[in-house]
C-alpha cells in the first residue's frame, strides 16, 4: 500500500520513489538471486551460512565502507542510478533520511506478525513512522561501561552506579596518577552524546501533530552538557577524537580507565587489543535518577526501492535477525559482539561469544538486562549525518576551550533546521 504524500509528511517521510529496478539474475531453473550490501563485520560468514542453509535464494554479498566513510554515499548514488542492492544495512540514525529520500521502501506489508513477535518492540519503534515500517532491526546496542578491572583493583576503585559516583571517581583517578584519566570525552562523539541525552530523558526530535519539532537543547540535554563541561573544565577527562591515534595510545598504554560505548564494542575491543585479554570487564552505565539507558550503535536492514525480489529479500532479512545460525556465524567470525534485537537469541550469543577476554564474564546477560532498560520515545532526525558533523565541529572547539558543549549542541540545531526545511517538512523549533 502506498501512503499519500500528506500522510508521509505527517510522519516526516516523503513518498517512496517509483521502483526503477533491473531484473535479478537467475540461473536456468536456479535460485532467486538477491544482492546485499553491508559494512558489518562477519557479514560474509552470515551470507555463506544462509546460502548453505537452503537452495531457493542465493545472496550475492558486497562489503562496503561504513556509512560515514562512504558507504551511505555509495548507496544513495546507486539508488539515483536505479541499481541499489536488494538489501542494505542502515544504522538507526540514518533510517529516517533514507526513507524520506525514497531509498528504503515501505515494508510494512512484508513484516509479518510472526517476525514482530520475535523482536524487541522498542527497537522496531525506531524504524517505524506513522505505523509504517521502513527497515528491520538487527541489533540494539545499549551503552555500557567498559572498565579496566586490573586498574580498578590496583587503585581500590569501585564501579560507579550513578553519574555523581562517576564524577567523584574521575577526581580519584586523576589524583592517583596524573597521566591517567577515567574516560575520554570524544570530540567526534555526537552519537555518544546523543546516547547520554537519550538516557537522561531528552527528545531531540518529535513528529507529533505532523510537524518535525526540533528541541536539541531541552532540559535533560542541558543537564548532560553541563555535567561533561564540568569534567572538561576541571581536567578530569581526556578530550580528543576517539577515532584517532591519540585515542589508540590512551587505550593501548592503559591511560584511560573506562570506556562508555555500545554493547557491540566488546567485540571490537577484543579484536583491536588482544594483548589486554583478561583486563577488561563490562558493567551497567552510570544512571541519573532511574535505571534507563540509550543506545549507541545498532544496525537495521532495509529493502530498497530497486529490489525486484522483495519477498526473497525479506526472507533473508528475517533469517538474519532471528535465526540462531545467523548470530552464531557472525560471532564466530571473531569480529562482533552485537546484541540481537531478538531476545530468543540471547542464549545463542552467550554460548557463541568467547568469554576469556572479559575474565569469564557472560557479557550477553548484562546486555540483556540493559537492553530491557532502553528508554522509549526517542526519534532520530531526518539528516543526522549533517547534524552530527556540525555538533562534532563544536565539540572539537569545546575540547580546546574555545566554546562550550551546549553551544555546540545549539549550533547543531541551527545547522539542522535548513536541511529539514529544504526537504519540504513542516518544522518547529523548541528552546535553544
Amino acid at each position: 500500500m502506498r501512503l499519500s504524500r500528506r500522510t508521509l509528511l505527517a510522519a516526516g517521510l516523503t513518498a517512496p520513489l517509483a521502483a526503477c529496478s533491473t531484473p535479478q539474475r537467475r540461473g536456468a531453473g536456479g535460485p532467486v538471486e538477491i544482492t546485499f550490501w553491508s559494512a558489518l563485520r562477519g557479514s560474509q560468514q552470515v551470507v555463506d551460512a544462509f546460502n548453505s542453509s537452503q537452495s531457493r535464494i542465493r545472496v550475492i554479498f558486497q562489503q562496503i565502507p561504513s556509512g560515514l566513510q562512504g558507504g551511505y554515499a555509495k548507496l544513495s548514488n546507486a539508488a539515483r542510478a536505479g541499481n541499489a542492492p536488494d538489501v542494505a544495512t542502515i544504522e538507526y540514525p540514518q533510517v529516517p533520511g533514507f526513507a524520506i529520500d525514497g531509498v528504503a521502501r515501505d515494508i510494512t506489508d512484508l513484516v509479518t506478525d510472526r517476525l514482530k513477535q520475535k523482536l524487541l518492540p522498542q527497537a522496531l519503534k525506531l524504524t517505524t513512522f506513522d505505523n509504517r515500517v521502513f527497515s528491520v532491526p538487527l541489533d540494539i546496542e545499549p551503552m555500557v561501561l567498559h572498565y579496566r578491572a586490573d586498574l580498578f583493583d590496583q587503585y581500590g576503585l569501585k564501579v560507579p552506579r550513578t553519574w555523581d559516583d562517576f564524577a567523584e571517581l574521575a577526581k580519584t583517578v586523576r589524583d592517583k596518577d596524573s597521566a591517567k584519566r577515567l574516560v575520554l570525552f570524544p570530540t567526534d562523539g555526537a552519537m555518544q552524546f546523543a546516547c547520554f541525552a537519550w538516557q537522561a530523558g531528552a527528545k531531540w526530535f518529535d513528529t507529533a501533530g505532523g510537524t518535525w519539532r526540533v528541541t536539541m537543547t531541552d532540559e535533560p540535554t542541558r543537564k548532560v552538557a553541563a555535567y561533561w563541561q564540568r569534567l572538561i573544565d576541571d581536567d578530569l577527562v581526556f578530550r580528543n577524537a576517539v577515532e584517532s591515534r591519540q585515542s589508540d595510545a590512551q587505550i593501548g598504554q592503559g591511560l584511560v580507565v573506562t570506556r562508555l560505548t555500545g554493547a557491540w564494542d566488546a567485540g571490537a575491543q577484543m579484536r583491536a587489543r588482544p594483548g589486554q585479554k583478561g583486563k577488561w570487564r563490562i558493567a551497567p552505565m552510570p544512571v541519573w535518577d532511574e535505571p534507563a539507558v540509550g543506545t549507541h550503535g545498532g544496525s537495521t536492514f532495509a529493502i530498497t526501492k530497486d529490489s525486484a525480489q522483495p519477498e526473497a529479500a525479506m526472507e533473508f532479512i528475517e533469517w538474519q535477525v532471528s535465526d540462531p545460525a545467523a548470530l552464531t556465524a557472525r560471532l564466530k567470525s571473531g569480529t562482533s559482539s552485537q546484541y540481537p534485537v531478538a531476545p530468543g537469541l540471547v542464549e545463542t550469543g552467550s554460548r557463541a561469544f568467547p568469554r576469556e577476554y572479559y575474565g569469564g564474564q557472560d557479557v550477553y546477560q548484562l546486555f540483556k538486562q540493559e537492553a530491557d532498560r532502553v528508554r522509549d520515545g526517542w526519534v532520530w532526525g531526518p539528516r543526522m549525518s549533517a547534524t552530527q558533523r556540525v555538533m562534532q565541529d563544536g565539540f572539537a572547539k569545546a575540547g580546546a576551550g574555545r566554546t562550550t558543549l551546549i553551544e555546540a549542541v545549539r549550533e547543531a540545531q541551527n545547522g539542522t533546521m535548513p536541511d529539514l526545511k529544504a526537504l519540504g517538512l513542516s518544522t518547529e523549533e523548541g528552546e535553544r
